[in-house]
Order: C-alpha cells, then sequence, then structure tokens
C-alpha cells in the first residue's frame, strides 16, 4: 500500500466541469472550490496543480466546453476510500451520473495512485489507472505541467509520446 505520493509515483486526480452551479458559479469557479473541498477532505492534501485548460467535450458534441486540471495529492486513503471521497465530493457540488460524458457541474477521476493497478472485476468496478487517460488531451496536457516524468505503470509510455500521440481533433488549450 501506497502511503503516500513520491516523485516517480504520485498519485493523480482530474478536475474538470462545464456547468455552472448556483452554489460553487462558473465551471472554473467549482473546479477552484473543488480543490478547497479536496484539501479539507479526510486524508487527502493537494501537493501540485497543474494550469486549467478549456477543452471540447470527447467525444464532441453540443455540450458547454469543460474547464479541466490535473492534481497531485498526498494520501493515506486506500485507493478506493479515496475513490469513495471524490464521489462524496462530487455528490456534494451537485452531481447526478446519467449517461457516460454527460454534462457536469463537477468531475473527479482518479487518474492514477501510484504504481497501483486495477481492474473492474478485482475491486468494485474500479479501474486504476484511469483508463482512457492516455488518449485525452484534457488529462494528458494539464499532467505534464505537474508530472512531466510520469510514466503509465501499465503501458510504460512516458508523457512525451502520450502527447505525440494525441488526436489532432481535440481542443484543448491552457487558460492560464
Amino acid at each position: 500500500m501506497i502511503s503516500s505520493v513520491t516523485p516517480l509515483a504520485p498519485i493523480l486526480i482530474g478536475v474538470g466541469a462545464n456547468l455552472s452551479s448556483e452554489r460553487f458559479g462558473t465551471p472554473l469557479e467549482a473546479c477552484d472550490a473543488a480543490l478547497k473541498a479536496l484539501n479539507t477532505a479526510h486524508g487527502v492534501r493537494v501537493v501540485a496543480r497543474s494550469r486549467w485548460f478549456k477543452s471540447a467535450p470527447v467525444p464532441m458534441s453540443d455540450q458547454p466546453w469543460f474547464i479541466n486540471g490535473v492534481v497531485r495529492v498526498e494520501t493515506e486513503l486506500s485507493p478506493l476510500a479515496l475513490l469513495d471521497t471524490l464521489h462524496a465530493i462530487e455528490a456534494s457540488f451537485g452531481r447526478v451520473r446519467t449517461v457516460p460524458n454527460a454534462p457536469r457541474v463537477l468531475d473527479l477521476d482518479l487518474l492514477a495512485y501510484g504504481e497501483v493497478i486495477l481492474g473492474e472485476a478485482e475491486e468494485g468496478g474500479a479501474r486504476i489507472p484511469h483508463p482512457r487517460l492516455e488518449s485525452r488531451a484534457f488529462v494528458v496536457l494539464p499532467l505534464n505541467d505537474i508530472a512531466s516524468d510520469w510514466v503509465h505503470p501499465v503501458s510504460r509510455r512516458n508523457l512525451a509520446k502520450m502527447m505525440a500521440e494525441l488526436s489532432p481533433d481535440q481542443v484543448c488549450r491552457p487558460l492560464e
């Protein structure tokens, strides 16, 4: 069990939103509020944040564009306990899970938990690392801001290779 972040094996969380909420404001304001919520969650501390990026929905649709970023955290929570914490924070922001890729007021994805590898059958449907992170510009580009030397624990691909192989139809650009 990994108990804290190391430079070679960080715990990484994707943060995103594309709907405003009455309580938290714009998607950017909701993402900022989510970082505060993470820091007040039991046993989770944000230690690094990427720039915020504005990205088109994937797959492309007519829904609003997203604000996305990636954070590195320290925690002694297990991967599944951390995932439960992320889902609880999403719910407190008004996230309702309907269909895949639906618009949302907050999305917190456990992208990687050090070198931990979990398949759906192993742990209640959880997949770690996140199964589509390598092909998503809105994950790979922010991740490069805070962990440029990160290597995917399954594919063993580095971020430079992932960035070079991103589909050119994905639109993702930094806000800052």
